[in-house]
């Protein structure tokens, strides 16, 4: 669903203005949602605390607060959960072009996400012990907002691409130094997980048409990746993912081989999926208000957008669109009012996954 937020026709199943098309079943914001949705990242990318700087602190000059340190990216709990809300905002006004507060979130953006503010983020990079500073998780959420700004056809979005520029060059020359380096992927379903990074880096490369990323990701997913076989995907998730290391990897695949070369290789990596009466049970959340426990939202969620793009043009795979939605379903009801543990990020991973389909 590209720049569609409008309701034709629903089934029964409709949570606070959320339903799914009776006809083709994806899922849909009303415009009262989306107003709703959009105060999740507009409220946490101006709240400073709580904040998990995740800083390594060289001497007592660098005790600073969030928002010295990082005048672009000091809200939603954490730097890598800022930048995405970044990104959810640029997609709901990128999609909701008539929203009542347009005004008022472009004032946000270009506060945050301008020249002299992304120079002192470029400046936190250079500091000798925060050199790997988000990688690949944050690194690979940069390169999302990037990606949505440079599709977004207005002069506002120019001027923060044109702003936000000097560090996504730095985040894709970091990628470059990084991978080759790398001799062992990542596997796990939180923030380090290789495949995730990769599968959105490789999305801006391939966006921006930027010849060298594509390269270096290309040359290490294969060499990661392309002689998996049986991934134990009845292992996952573990208690606090909200990645599937499987779905992740195959997803990353997709890309990589194309449609063609995609389904013998998936054939060996998780063969399970081509059964159409395949079921994979969703992620369920005891409590809420528990940061780390609230993270299986987020699995299933990302679990529906891999899903999802994973089936997109081939029927073999048609079944799977009906497993994303089951996960959609589950966990969207409670994005609404939900705590500021979940509410700090959870839109961003739902919108992602809605717009998948």
């Amino acid at each position: 669903m590209k720049n569609n937020w409008i309701i034709l026709f629903v089934i029964s199943f409709s949570i606070s203005g959320i339903s799914q098309n009776a006809k083709t079943k994806r899922f849909t914001f009303s415009k009262k949602t989306v107003k709703q949705l959009v105060q999740l990242p507009l409220k946490c990318v101006e709240t400073e605390f709580p904040n998990k700087l995740s800083q390594v602190i060289g001497d007592e000059s660098c005790l600073k607060t969030p928002k010295e340190l990082h005048p672009s990216f000091f809200g939603c709990f954490d730097w890598h959960s800022a930048v995405h809300g970044h990104w959810s905002l640029v997609k709901l006004l990128k999609d909701n072009p008539k929203m009542e507060s347009y005004s008022e979130i472009m004032r946000i953006l270009k506060n945050h996400i301008n020249k002299e503010n992304i120079a002192i983020e470029l400046k936190y990079f250079d500091d000798k012990y925060n050199k790997n500073y988000e990688r690949t998780y944050g690194w690979a959420w940069l390169l999302k907002l990037a990606e949505e700004l440079h599709t977004w056809q207005t002069k506002d979005a120019r001027v923060l691409e044109k702003d936000l520029q000097p560090l996504t060059d730095l985040i894709v020359n970091k990628y470059i130094a990084f991978l080759p380096k790398l001799n062992y992927p990542i596997r796990v379903g939180t923030h380090t997980n290789t495949a995730f990074g990769l599968n959105f880096a490789y999305d801006y490369a391939n966006t921006l048409h930027n010849v060298k990323l594509q390269k270096a990701i290309t040359k290490r997913a294969l060499y990661f990746y392309k002689n998996d076989a049986n991934c134990p995907i009845n292992w996952e998730p573990s208690g606090t993912d909200f990645l599937s290391a499987c779905l992740q990897e195959a997803t990353l695949m997709r890309k990589i081989l194309g449609k063609k070369q995609f389904t013998p290789w998936l054939k060996q990596f998780l063969p399970e999926l081509l059964n159409k009466k395949y079921q994979l049970t969703v992620g369920v959340v005891s409590d809420r208000t528990d940061g780390h426990l609230v993270h299986l939202d987020g699995l299933n969620f990302s679990r529906a957008w891999c899903l999802n793009e994973m089936a997109r043009d081939i029927p073999e795979l048609e079944h799977l669109h009906q497993i994303a939605n089951e996960h959609i379903r589950y966990s969207l009801p409670n994005l609404i009012g939900d705590s500021y543990e979940g509410g700090h990020w959870l839109a961003t991973f739902a919108i992602y996954a809605i717009d998948s389909q």
